[in-house]
């Protein structure tokens, strides 16, 4: 079965072509614009997909040989995200269905997210527990199959990468900011730390929840940046982004761990784009063990066309498919 999937609810415009689940084309176009502005700018954005989404769609037809009426499925990515930004997706999605007649599933965002890891991972078994972490969601899901899969805790203010890129902004680093610490913290190694900089975890009164919270840890680094000198702050600066980077990944991983130890499930996952960090990948490793933790390829983490045909596919062949419904804040239906 071939499935052309559409992404474009923020910043990226990505066209992905699957066929059997396996990818023959993908193409993606990250909006570099929006480093210029510190966050992305919705009305940007959404210029940027009419710019591209039908260039890029042609692009991944050509390499793959195929004409459009020869799709068996469109899935396009119609919640949540920016209203602008998915109105460009599924407005091209609709031309295309309308034009050719080709089947047609809306997609939820979140889902696309989950979905990424059976490209790469078909031996990944349910149930499985996921970790989605990305610049505007972070979230905890027991996966059980395609249309059962359930939140058991998110977070209650800012999205963990969404604090990567507050933080970065504090720092001095261009949007987005996640790669540029990662990188800046690596540094730390090789010499000798002249003082102990850590910052809070947040931890509910209730310990029963698996929710999540990074707004207070982004107010403790800029409280830290303020009460220090500039040339403090500049000359321990891998030092700081590596204490604030272990704060939010022991926060993402003593979570997922409490609901492994709750659920009894033992097989976790890593999705989102937050999933590219390679200090967070390597702790996981070390808390779940190797063989129990799985990944996306990074290029298969941050917004992309792939993970939403792939969802599209597990809809259809969970009769699951519908119409492009969209609702710029719908969370996982599943």
């Amino acid at each position: 079965m071939i499935v052309l999937g559409i992404e474009s609810s923020c910043d990226e415009t990505s066209v992905a072509v699957l066929k059997d689940g396996c990818v023959l084309s993908s193409r993606t176009h990250s909006q570099d614009e929006h480093s210029l502005y510190g966050g992305v700018v919705p009305e940007v954005a959404s210029r940027a997909h009419l710019e591209k989404i039908d260039i890029l769609t042609k692009r991944v037809l050509d390499e793959c040989g195929l004409a459009a009426r020869s799709l068996d499925l469109i899935a396009v990515t119609d919640s949540p995200g920016l209203a602008g930004a998915l109105l460009v997706g599924v407005s091209f999605a609709l031309g295309l269905h309308t034009a050719y007649g080709i089947p047609i599933t809306g997609v939820n965002h979140l889902e696309g997210h989950i979905c990424s890891l059976f490209i790469e991972h078909k031996n990944i078994e349910a149930p499985f527990l996921v970790l989605l972490a990305s610049g505007g969601h972070t979230a905890i899901y027991r996966y059980e199959q395609s249309g059962n899969c359930r939140c058991l805790g998110q977070t209650v203010d800012d999205a963990a990468g969404e604090a990567f890129d507050k933080v970065g902004k504090l720092l001095g680093f261009p949007y987005p900011a996640g790669r540029a610490i990662e990188e800046e913290a690596s540094k730390v190694s090789g010499f000798k730390e002249t003082e102990k900089i850590t910052f809070p975890v947040a931890r509910f009164s209730s310990q029963k929840t698996l929710d999540f919270s990074f707004s207070g840890l982004k107010t403790a680094v800029k409280n830290f940046i303020l009460t220090n000198t500039g040339q403090y702050i500049k000359e321990n600066r891998p030092q700081i982004c590596r204490a604030f980077q272990k704060a939010v990944a022991t926060s993402l991983i003593n979570n997922l761990w409490a609901a492994s130890e709750n659920c009894g499930i033992k097989t976790a996952a890593l999705a989102g784009g937050v999933a590219c960090n390679g200090y967070l990948r390597e702790e996981l490793k070390t808390r779940f063990g190797a063989d129990n933790v799985f990944f996306p390829s990074p290029a298969l983490c941050t917004d992309n066309g792939a993970m939403i045909a792939m969802a599209g596919l597990k809809m259809y062949n969970s009769n699951r498919t519908r119409f492009p419904d969209m609702d710029p804040a719908r969370g996982i239906n599943m």
